[in-house]
């Protein structure tokens, strides 16, 4: 319900001046924008609420209901009831309407006034001309006056076909209709000629030589009183089929534990192997390729879990003068968590980022492409839409799993203004990314998941009500005759960087596929590893012997390991196998390592020995690199850190709490009783109010509602000496950052940024 007016109310700030402590707390609460920085008193505050980038902020946040509210309200007569509004949405309830108008006026986007309520002139001007579909009112076009309601009814119905053909095309808008020349206004014709027949008539006005525009009057009596074809007063349903609670919970627990494992698999890679910054940020194509190689998921998945290490501060550029993407200290701290409290930290990033991991590899506005880990993933708008699609996931029962499209029909339902065109594609990156991250499962909102939205930021309370359906870590594999290990279960700590070293991702799932094969027991082999050494760990992580196919493997490549040895001078190959020798010598493929022989067991290459080490064994040899006092050396490969280097996500409004809403409300009640005061002595002794400092944007709002009421106001204005002078001051128009009017009799015209305040007469 809307409360009483105290006292006549004659403008905006005279409305806010009447509302009680706990509802100008409420506007503060609801449009934070108005409380930073705290206005002076409450005429600031009020001067502030109108200017049009609070009321744009303030507008965009409406749902589809209060908006088609306000632009009935916009439409209607300067005051409106909650029964014209009813009428004016289609006949909708009386109590959903006074609803409605209460809301808007908790927002002060509408005023009190003594027969209704008045919508302020910044929100007409933010709705624009064109509200609905209706055009410009009959006053506002070349042309009479329009007639009555009743003269237009029986003017309607004596239309000929084409001219009621032509004003059903023009009813629901666009008003404004393209007329062949032949039929133009001023052009000879039959008399029941639509377009000349609609004009001799007045139902529509002559805008161009092959144009008319309907008034907006006779719009609303074609519209039988309506603004909309279809008022959209109710939130559409978000259902879908309902998913047992275990389930969903489970298929959470597994997608968030494999993307704690693809996380640690590829970080551990980059912090061998880290990949190249490129010159203009982000990371290379080829090397989100590899990595998507690597963990075998798809481009798309892959740059979600780059961009998800990079939102978490696991990984950043290292800053040197050859920048790589390397991982963080952060990275170190996280391994060592508990499988929980490591999830709790991605998805909370991951909630609040502005990074959108979706756009990665399409184009921006200027035709680049959006790299993975670069500037360009940058995007604002995907905060908001990503908390919007989840909260509708929470407001569901529990089970539920609604569609994407029933979800984008809700977002768009709830934020009209402030969906960008690719909504349906935000929203299925949206609910594709809460899948991977284990927010969802089988497409409904996991207990995870509601703890997230619920948490505010407690790391602890999500870390907690992920654990129970985290999959727990085994300690064992089962190796198998045919060279593979299986994983029944995520495999952490030192067992899996044994695996990652000793053996490759075959498929991963409920259970994990490791493969062995000859390239990675001599990759184990190269970083120091010994058969025996490599066979030992494998008895320590299976809960079963070694099958005798996997000990043969190890053995045989332990054995030719190192049989041959790179010494570089700039490269010595030196092996007793003499036909070994002779083999790489006829090898084509090796022919741009020049090999030369020196001896019968002795071949030189002027390339480096990291080269011909490398491509011998693309060649199947497995040889090992050899200091120059004969001994082999094992080769190390530094750990790379990177300093952390948080992205600043853009400023958000944050909100306030009761107690700075209480504080803010007493020191305005304080400052207007002030300011009253010293209006009532100046008055007295200058004969003018007392004029408040106000910032430029809440002078050009005082200053246009001066216009638009054809009042004068009181200013202070600073002169080129610095000298602050008391003008009565009648504004005609603002324009460049100045305003032009008269003062005194005079045409003046002030520079905006010289006014030191504004208050109207």
């Amino acid at each position: 319900m809307l409360p009483v007016s105290p006292a006549p109310i004659r403008s905006l700030a005279d409305d806010i001046r009447g509302r009680s402590d706990e509802e100008l707390a409420a506007l503060l609460a609801a449009r934070p924008d108005l409380a930073r920085p705290a206005p002076s008193d409450l005429t600031a505050l009020a001067s502030r609420s109108s200017t049009r980038a609070s009321t744009v902020r303030a507008v965009d946040g409406l749902d589809a209901a209060h908006i088609h509210a306000l632009e009935a309200a916009v439409v209607g007569p300067d005051a409106v009831t909650a029964d014209v509004l009813a009428r004016l949405l289609g006949g909708a309830d009386v109590q959903r309407a006074e609803s409605l108008l209460a809301d808007l006026w908790a927002l002060a986007l509408v005023w009190r006034a003594p027969h209704g309520l008045v919508v302020t002139r910044t929100v007409a001007d933010v709705l624009g001309e064109s509200i609905a579909g209706l055009g410009l009112a009959a006053d506002d076009l070349p042309g009479p006056a329009a007639p009555d309601e009743a003269t237009l009814r029986s003017e309607i119905a004596l239309a000929p076909p084409r001219a009621r053909a032509i004003l059903d095309r023009l009813t629901w808008g666009p008003s404004v209709g393209i007329v062949p020349a032949a039929d133009g206004p001023g052009r000879e014709g039959p008399a029941d000629d639509g377009p000349r027949w609609l004009l001799a008539h007045g139902l529509v006005r002559a805008v161009a030589s092959d144009q008319i525009a309907l008034p907006r009057e006779v719009s609303m009596v074609l519209r039988d009183g309506r603004v909309h074809r279809d008022a959209q007063l109710e939130p559409p349903l978000v259902t879908g089929p309902a998913r047992q609670v275990e389930e969903v919970d489970a298929a959470a627990g597994a997608a968030a534990s494999q993307v704690l494992a693809l996380l640690d698999e590829l970080l551990d890679s980059w912090s061998q192997t880290p990949p190249r910054v490129l010159r203009t940020g982000g990371l290379a194509v080829r090397d989100l390729k590899a990595a998507a190689s690597q963990l075998d998921t798809s481009p798309e998945h892959t740059a979600y879990l780059v961009e998800l290490a990079l939102i978490a501060d696991l990984v950043a550029d290292d800053g040197e003068v050859d920048p790589h993407w390397v991982p963080t200290a952060e990275y170190d701290i996280w391994q060592t968590e508990p499988g929980g409290e490591r999830w709790a930290r991605l998805a909370l990033a991951w909630l609040t980022t502005t990074r959108a991991p979706h756009r990665v590899g399409s184009r921006t506005d200027s035709s680049a492409v959006i790299n993975a880990l670069g500037a360009d993933g940058q995007w604002p708008p995907i905060r908001t839409l990503r908390r919007g699609v989840l909260d509708l996931l929470g407001d569901a029962d529990v089970g539920i799993a609604p569609s994407a499209a029933d979800v984008a029909g809700a977002v768009r339902w709830r934020r009209p203004r402030r969906v960008p065109r690719t909504l349906d594609a935000v929203v299925d990156a949206v609910l594709r990314e809460a899948a991977w991250l284990g927010v969802t499962g089988k497409g409904a909102l996991s207990v995870g998941g509601r703890a997230l939205l619920a948490s505010d930021g407690d790391l602890q309370k999500v870390a907690e009500s992920i654990h129970p359906h985290l999959p727990a870590p085994v300690d064992a594999v089962l190796l198998q005759a045919d060279l593979t290990a299986i994983a029944p279960g995520p495999v952490t700590g030192s067992l899996a960087a044994f695996l990652r070293l000793v053996a490759d991702v075959e498929s991963r799932g409920g259970a994990t596929v490791h493969r062995f094969s000859e390239d990675s027991v001599r990759r184990c082999l190269d970083t120091g590893w010994t058969g025996e050494d490599i066979l030992a760990g494998l008895r320590d992580a299976s809960s079963t012997p070694v099958p005798q196919p996997l000990e043969y493997l190890v053995r045989d490549v332990a054995r030719r390991h190192g049989t041959i040895r790179v010494r570089g001078v700039s490269a010595v190959i030196r092996s007793e196998d003499e036909g070994g020798l002779d083999v790489m010598l006829a090898n084509r493929r090796l022919a741009a390592l020049q090999l030369r022989r020196i001896a019968p067991t002795v071949l030189t290459s002027p390339v480096a020995p990291e080269v011909v080490l490398e491509m011998l064994r693309e060649e199947g040899f497995a040889p090992v690199s050899e200091s120059p006092s004969g001994t082999v050396t094992v080769p190390t490969r530094p750990v790379r850190r990177a300093v952390r280097q948080r992205g600043v996500d853009p400023a958000l409004v944050q909100a306030m709490d009761r107690a700075q809403l209480g504080s803010l409300v007493a020191g305005l009640r304080a400052a207007e009783a002030e300011a009253h005061t010293r209006a009532s002595v100046s008055a007295e002794s200058r004969g003018g109010p007392a004029i408040p400092a106000n910032d430029p944007t809440t002078s050009m709002a005082v200053l246009r509602e001066a216009i638009a009421d054809g009042r004068a106001v009181w200013l202070g204005y600073s002169d080129g000496i610095g000298r602050t002078q008391r003008l009565l001051f009648y504004p005609e128009r603002i324009d460049g950052g100045r305003v032009s009017g008269v003062n005194e009799g005079v045409g003046r015209t002030l520079s905006i940024h010289r006014i030191t305040g504004v208050v109207t007469d």
